[in-house]
């Protein structure tokens, strides 16, 4: 066994210390992982307060074959810290028609699922988690049929087997013509308790509530995910099954203009720093909403507003307390190298 690292010796000796009850309180901290530098760095820096770490490394085809891999620096500085691996599987493209004929051709569901024991054999992750996205309402029960099976195997081949599911707050269409597409193909497939009955966990991604094609609006509201939170608990969704999404980074909006989509409002994700770069360039004054847990500011570009709403140490503090509140398995954060690094200082730490 490799030598800990000092400060995950000093935390080592206090978990030992605590009764298991205690130790069994303590949320599970996911933190996701992509292919930048940022990213891989800030892990490499923070690795010993991550209890999980998802590199979202993997895809799989419309022939149920998956590709990709893992940056060896992460699976070494897991090993080291005793992290948690736990890669995600997408649909490339969160493309729809993908997630359709791996569910409904039996010939590409028995070639997924192959694929997936595979892919836990040979990398010897300690999970897999899908990160199906863009699912229409209509393939709702066979993702859930997929799910359940694909667990099965999964499990057989010695990994855990979770999913990142979009969150809604109800099973209503909603009122609007935006409101009914988005039930459609993002939020309406999601049968949150069967699913939950056949993973080990959920990672409910309670982010993304304004997008760059809605209004300018905060990146995850403190009401909407607690209303979010209650919706999946109400249909009998264990809390020791929930990891809480909380995001990490900010969205700016912006106007734009392209000769196909004319004139039109853009929202953008962006990173703490590149956040904190356009408050100081605009001489901008942020304001904490104490409704939805976060900052927020405007200025003036010209004539035209501009809108940033920014999660930093604050926000991520607040949103975590939600965790801790409803009792739930942990946290799941997109993404680092997005943060504010007082998150680190701040609560961030398992």
């Amino acid at each position: 066994m490799k030598p800990l690292h000092r400060r995950a010796c000093v935390i080592a000796v206090l978990l030992a210390g605590m009764s298991p009850t205690a130790r069994a309180q303590q949320p599970e901290a996911l933190w996701y992982l992509v292919k930048s530098d940022a990213s891989i760095q800030s892990f490499l820096a923070h690795a010993d307060q991550i209890s999980v770490v998802a590199p979202q490394s993997y895809a799989m085809n419309k022939l149920g074959k998956i590709s990709g891999d893992v940056d060896p620096r992460v699976i070494r500085a897991a090993h080291e810290h005793h992290v948690r691996v736990i890669p995600l599987v997408v649909n490339p493209g969160f493309d729809q028609s993908i997630v359709h004929r791996i569910v409904s051709v039996p010939s590409v569901t028995k070639r997924a699922l192959r694929s997936l024991a595979a892919l836990c054999r040979k990398g010897h992750y300690d999970g897999i988690q899908f990160d199906f996205e863009d699912i229409n309402v209509a393939d709702g029960p066979a993702f859930t049929k997929f799910v359940r099976v694909a667990a099965d195997s999964v499990h057989r081949a010695g990994c855990t087997l979770s999913a990142a599911v979009v969150p809604r707050t109800s099973d209503s269409p909603g009122p609007t013509s935006f409101h009914k597409w988005i039930f459609k193909n993002w939020r309406g497939a999601y049968d949150y308790k069967a699913l939950a009955d056949a993973l080990d966990f959920i990672s409910y991604m309670t982010y993304a509530q304004h997008t760059g094609g809605t209004t300018p609006g905060p990146v995850a509201g403190y009401r909407w995910m607690e209303a979010a939170l209650q919706f999946v608990l109400s249909l009998g969704v264990p809390p020791s099954k929930i990891s809480l999404g909380i995001p990490s980074y900010s969205d700016w909006w912006y106007p734009t203009y392209s000769a196909k989509d004319g004139s039109r409002a853009r929202g953008s994700d962006i990173s703490y720093a590149r956040a904190e770069t356009l408050l100081a360039r605009n001489h901008a004054t942020r304001t904490w909403d104490d409704r939805d847990k976060v900052y927020y500011s405007f200025w003036d570009d010209d004539g035209t507003n501009e809108f940033l709403w920014e999660e930093e140490a604050r926000a991520f503090t607040a949103k975590r307390a939600l965790v801790t509140q409803y009792k739930l398995r942990g946290y799941s954060v997109w993404v680092l190298g997005t943060e504010d690094p007082a998150v680190w200082t701040a609560g961030a730490a398992h």
